[in-house]
């Protein structure tokens, strides 16, 4: 049990690849710590965990991109627990649009959660692992974070940006001060991101694609997640795209 003890911060913890990697790391034995918006799903979650794994959660109900609240909620954390490992940066919408609909709230919206309160929770947890010495922070990017598609640029922007920001990241955290960055890039996974979709023309455009593509499950980002935690301490993943077999 590798993870055992490690204290891991999970943001967008409720659903899709915050859940399932809060299973898998609480199976090694990791004492996580859940955030989402959603109350009542994050307590069921815990309650999950502790009657599978015994593992006792802390539930934090927050909106990443409320930033007073965000940095509260990690000094809370710290106070807590002396120390974070590890924050896992889930977070993320896809409300994704074609240009000329000119979903401007929804814009906002991608760039608050998906690049801002990313951002927040790194300020949130930078000064902690700094002054303990090291952690790993993973960021939840995308492969929309390489590759761009009509009707995703607002959301290719955000997750460039994370790809982008990480790699920055690991040029001025890792070497210095022995914190390990993450970028994950997940392809198509049957997760809740594609509900918050309110352009009619992406859905029937989604619909009409078809073909034999099989998504990921979330366990599968899980699996990548675990993958870069667990590496001997000279090691560092820096990137780790997972793409379903058959998307192109």
């Amino acid at each position: 049990m590798i993870l055992k003890d490690k204290i891991v911060v999970i943001t967008g913890a409720s659903s899709g690849i915050g859940a399932a990697t809060a299973r898998k790391l609480a199976a090694d034995g990791a004492r996580l710590v859940l955030i989402a918006r959603r109350e009542e799903r994050l307590q069921e979650l815990a309650q999950e965990l502790m009657d599978a794994y015994q593992t006792e959660s802390m539930t934090i109900k927050l909106d990443i991109t409320e930033r007073e609240s965000v940095l509260s909620a990690f000094k809370e954390i710290t106070e807590s627990y002396g120390r974070i490992d590890v924050l896992v940066n889930n977070a993320g919408l896809m409300p994704v649009s074609y240009m000329d609909k000119l979903k401007i709230d929804e814009w906002d919206r991608m760039i608050d959660v998906n690049l801002k309160g990313l951002l927040y929770c790194i300020a949130g947890v930078l000064p902690v692992m700094k002054n303990q010495g090291g952690g790993h922070i993973i960021n939840i990017s995308s492969v929309a974070g390489r590759k761009v598609w009509p009707g995703f640029a607002v959301y290719n922007a955000t997750k460039f940006a994370v790809t982008a920001l990480s790699e920055a990241m690991r040029m001025e955290l890792t070497p210095s001060m022995n914190i390990k960055v993450t970028a994950i890039e997940p392809g198509a996974v049957a997760t809740e991101l594609t509900q918050t979709i309110t352009d009619q023309d992406i859905l029937e455009s989604f619909s009409k694609r078809g073909g034999d593509m099989v998504p990921l499950a979330a366990e599968d980002i899980a699996n990548a997640i675990y993958y870069a935690l667990t590496q001997p301490d000279e090691v560092m993943v820096g990137e780790v795209l997972v793409m379903p077999r058959r998307q192109m």
